[in-house]
């Protein structure tokens, strides 16, 4: 294990530091480092702004816009941009369904569609979530059916991120209600939100916002070229997105931003005896998150020096574990430091800002890969447990 970068992937951090700082305007960092509900054209400005760099998709192939990066430099990227505030690249476009058309898509499905996607002059959506399923993802029961040269669709779909947003959404359906598997006989679809038949809705979430919305399919037609692969394959897609919705899980750069401004904001709350920052009992319980920030950071930094081949150490279970866990404690943190004036929610002060952003990360322990689930891969797959 090495403690310090090598020279080489020093000057790489420099230059991802230096690029992210003067060429995405600060206003646009400033708003996205404030938090509250994202603007999508901040989202749209910043990921055309990396794509013309060459940053908005380095983990993709060279040919689509990819860059040759070891495990290492891709955290090293991703941990200077959550630092700077820049937005990331959509996910759904850059981490989900870019990487799947890319290994498995046809030759017109990768020109039709990896350009504008890495460009996000599409903006998609993720179509695998259902009503009463759970964590249980292979219980969908999304129906397409082939008709011609089409698919005709049936169903809901629901926690649809940033889905009001979308032009396209990948989704999930049944193709072989017979399989005698319920894993088999799922296929992954493209669908154009425009298609007639598709209802979007919004979910108002406790924190107040929309971000999450329900999506229902009736009658809706697909063209039979917008299937990704094979037919009753989508399975096998699934896992492979969702293997790269968990790389960069442990957002490192965003906890170490956030636990500054709390030192910053108990600095600017007066007491009898000074500011917040003074009480011992919150100084040691900041002390406490830096030195588990820290010793989370070295984990990422050991994790990604281990990864081989582009793909993953398996301890990367424990970096989304520990990193929401981590993120959430944070924002309790800034919660208890605001206070009562974190009550009066509603304005883009940082109190009326720390509650709903509590509230809105406690999905940190679901996406991704609940931690539940992490805690099973981490006891069956790294441990050796049996239960």
């Amino acid at each position: 294990m090495q403690h310090r970068l090598s020279p080489d992937d020093a000057a790489f951090q420099q230059k991802m530091r230096e690029f992210f700082t003067s060429k995405v305007p600060q206003d646009l960092r400033d708003r996205w480092a404030a938090g509250g509900e994202p603007d999508p054209d901040d989202i749209r400005t910043a990921q055309r702004i990396l794509n013309a760099e060459g940053l908005a998709v380095p983990h993709w192939p060279v040919e689509y816009g990819g860059s040759d990066w070891s495990m290492l430099q891709r955290h090293i990227y991703l941990q200077e941009m959550q630092a700077a505030s820049v937005p990331p690249p959509l996910a759904f476009n850059a981490n989900m369904v870019g990487p799947v058309i890319a290994a498995f898509g046809s030759t017109e499905q990768k020109d039709r569609f990896l350009p504008p996607t890495a460009n996000l002059d599409i903006w998609w959506c993720q179509g695998f979530s259902e009503p009463d399923a759970g964590s249980d993802l292979a219980s969908l029961r999304t129906t397409a059916v082939r008709d011609g040269d089409e698919w005709v669709v049936n169903g809901q779909k629901t926690w649809t991120t940033l889905g009001q947003h979308a032009d396209w959404i990948f989704a999930l359906v049944r193709t072989d209600p017979d399989a005698p598997k319920k894993q088999m006989g799922i296929s992954f679809l493209l669908i154009e939100m425009s298609t007639p038949g598709v209802d979007i809705r919004p979910i108002q979430l406790i924190d107040g916002g929309h971000e999450v919305n329900e999506v229902f399919f009736d009658n809706v037609r697909v063209p039979a070229d917008q299937l990704v692969g094979e037919v009753n394959k989508g399975w096998d897609y699934a896992k492979f997105l969702l293997g790269n919705e968990r790389v960069g899980v442990a957002p490192v750069g965003s906890i170490k931003r956030k636990l500054a401004e709390a030192k910053e904001h108990a600095g600017s709350v007066q007491t009898d005896t000074g500011t917040l920052l003074d009480d011992p009992l919150l100084a040691a319980r900041i002390a406490e998150l830096e030195a588990q920030v820290m010793a989370l950071e070295l984990t990422v930094l050991r994790v990604a020096a281990n990864s081989r081949e582009g793909k993953p150490d398996p301890a990367s279970s424990t970096l989304k574990l520990r990193g929401s866990q981590l993120q959430q404690d944070v924002l309790e943190l800034i919660v208890d430091i605001a206070g009562p004036a974190g009550l009066a929610w509603g304005d883009d002060s940082w109190t009326g800002l720390a509650a709903p952003t509590y509230l809105n990360f406690r999905k940190a322990s679901i996406y991704g890969g609940s931690n539940e689930v992490q805690r099973q891969v981490i006891s069956s797959g790294i441990l050796g447990l049996k239960g």
